[in-house]
């Protein structure tokens, strides 16, 4: 019994004794107003290389046929994409599908009434001026689904960083703006983040009229692109 009364008198003294509780440490004390803008920074450049997305589509009364004509046709298409000199590296399957046709009539279930395959592969053009041409080839061959282009530039680093720079001057500038409107000035940054894209008009594809419509060629026009970096800066204000 006494060993029992000590056990219980030991537990009620911890019971008593207050939890102490983690305080977590205080923010570091920044001396100053913190001031935070984001920028963004651009540079233009004219696009040299292209994607184009070209497919052959094709149907038929069964599934197998379908497809039979399919892998013909799109084996033409991808000989002349040699022949045309792109690298097998730049041809990329993007799509396989087939799907039934139905014909639907009124109070009654659909009726399979043939199959459609469609083949699509990604084209990337490291010359642009000449995938204009290799796309006609492509529809004498049997291509009958033309999507694109989406330009872009095959190096963009040096590109994003000279629109970086930009972005941080203009950062700069809008945070001396502010400092000289309240009376102060920019003691130094404090954070730099930052999210970048790369924009502009997407460029078109149209048909070059000449003496004879059956002769119009189709061209690819590169344009411009604005290559932007946008950055978020914590100015430091005294």
């Amino acid at each position: 019994m006494r060993l029992f009364a000590a056990s219980v008198a030991a537990l009620s003294a911890l019971a008593a004794v207050p939890a102490v509780a983690q305080v977590a440490p205080p923010p570091p004390y920044i001396d100053g107003t913190v001031l935070d803008v984001s920028a963004t920074g651009k540079t233009t450049r004219v696009p040299d290389v292209a994607t184009i997305r070209a497919g052959v589509v094709t149907q038929s009364a069964t599934a197998a046929e379908a497809l039979s004509q399919n892998a013909q046709r799109m084996a033409r298409v991808l000989d002349s994409l040699k022949a045309a000199g792109v690298q097998p590296r730049d041809v990329q399957t993007s799509n396989v599908s087939l799907q039934p046709q139905y014909r639907y009539a009124q109070n009654e279930p659909p009726v399979i009434t043939g199959y459609q395959a469609s083949n699509n592969v990604s084209i990337r053009f490291r010359d642009i001026a000449k995938s204009g041409a290799i796309l006609d080839a492509l529809v004498k061959q049997g291509a009958n689904q033309i999507d694109g282009p989406d330009l872009g530039l095959d190096q963009p680093d040096a590109a994003m960083d000279e629109a970086r720079v930009d972005a941080v001057k203009r950062a700069r500038a809008r945070a001396d703006l502010y400092a000289k409107a309240a009376g102060l000035t920019v003691a130094r940054i404090l954070t730099i983040s930052e999210g970048t894209q790369v924009s502009g008009p997407r460029p078109v594809m149209y048909a070059r009229v000449a003496a004879a419509p059956a002769a119009a060629d189709t061209q690819v026009v590169a344009g411009e692109s604005d290559v932007t970096a946008t950055i978020t800066v914590r100015f430091l204000l005294k």
